[in-house]
C-alpha cells in the first residue's frame, strides 16, 4: 500500500470537532481505514467551513455544540458552498434542538458518539456513496419531533390500498426499505432486483414525492408512518 494516502477511490474524510482528544480518536480509527483517508481537521464550525471549501473531502464528521460557528450552522454553510461534500453529524446529545436543525441544513448522516467504530466506518461508506444513514436514537428523536410517540408508529400491511401518491407499490417497498438504512445494493439484494432497477425506483420517487434526496424519503417514510421505528431503523 502507497503511503501517499492519495489513491483514488479512497474516502476522504475531514474530522470537526472542538475538542483535540475526539479528533485524535477519530484520526487514529479512520487511518487505519484502508479505504478512508482523513485530509483535515477543525477546531469550529467557522474553521469547517474555511477547510471544507479548500480541501472538498467527500464526508465530514460534525460534532454540533461548538464555539463561533455551531455544527448545524456549519453543515448548511458547506452543503450550500460545496454541495459534493456529504455531512455526518457525529454528537453526544440525542435531545440537543440542533440535530433537527442540522437534519433541515442538509446533514446526510445523524449518528452518537457512542457509534462501534466498525460502525462508523460502514456509516461513512453509506454516506459516501450518497445513503443516508440514521442512529435509531435520533429516529426517534425525529418521531417525537413530528408529535407521534415511536412505540404507535405500526407499518402499514404490504397490500394495504392506501398507497402514496402516485407510487406503485414496489416503489413503496423501496421506500421502506430506504428509512430503514438500506443501501442500494442491500434493497437489491432484498428485493431480488438489480441495482440498476433500484436506483430507477429511487429516483422515480424521489420525483414523485417532490423530495431532493434520500434523506428527506426515509424522513417522509417514518412521518407517513410506512416504517416502524424501534423494529426497522438499523443502528
Amino acid at each position: 500500500m502507497g503511503q501517499t494516502g492519495k489513491e483514488k477511490g479512497k474516502i476522504r474524510v475531514m474530522i470537526v470537532d472542538d475538542h483535540a482528544v475526539v479528533r485524535q480518536g477519530l484520526r487514529g480509527f479512520l487511518e487505519l481505514q484502508p479505504n478512508i483517508e482523513v485530509v483535515g481537521e477543525a477546531v469550529d464550525g467557522m474553521d469547517a467551513v474555511e477547510k471544507a471549501q479548500a480541501l472538498r473531502p467527500n464526508v465530514v464528521l460534525m460534532d454540533l455544540v461548538m464555539p463561533r460557528m455551531d455544527g448545524a450552522q456549519a453543515t448548511r454553510a458547506i452543503r450550500t458552498s460545496v454541495p459534493s461534500t456529504q455531512v455526518i453529524v457525529l454528537t453526544s446529545f440525542s435531545e440537543d434542538e440542533q440535530v433537527f436543525a442540522s437534519i433541515k441544513a442538509g446533514a446526510a448522516g445523524y449518528l452518537m458518539k457512542d457509534i462501534q467504530p466498525n460502525a462508523l466506518a460502514a456509516a461513512i461508506e453509506k454516506v459516501a456513496r450518497g445513503e443516508p444513514t440514521l442512529h435509531p436514537e435520533i429516529a426517534r428523536k425525529i418521531m417525537q419531533e413530528l408529535g407521534t410517540p415511536p412505540q404507535q408508529i405500526a407499518a402499514r400491511p404490504k397490500g394495504s390500498k392506501e398507497l402514496e401518491p402516485g407510487l406503485t407499490e414496489r416503489e413503496i417497498e423501496v421506500l421502506r426499505l430506504i428509512a430503514r438504512g438500506r443501501s442500494n445494493r442491500e434493497i437489491a439484494d432484498e428485493l431480488v432486483l438489480s441495482e440498476k432497477t433500484v436506483k430507477t425506483h429511487v429516483s422515480n420517487i424521489l420525483q414523485k414525492l417532490h423530495l431532493s434526496d434520500r434523506t428527506k424519503a426515509a424522513l417522509y417514510a417514518v412521518r407517513r408512518r410506512l416504517v416502524d421505528v424501534d423494529k426497522d431503523t438499523d443502528g
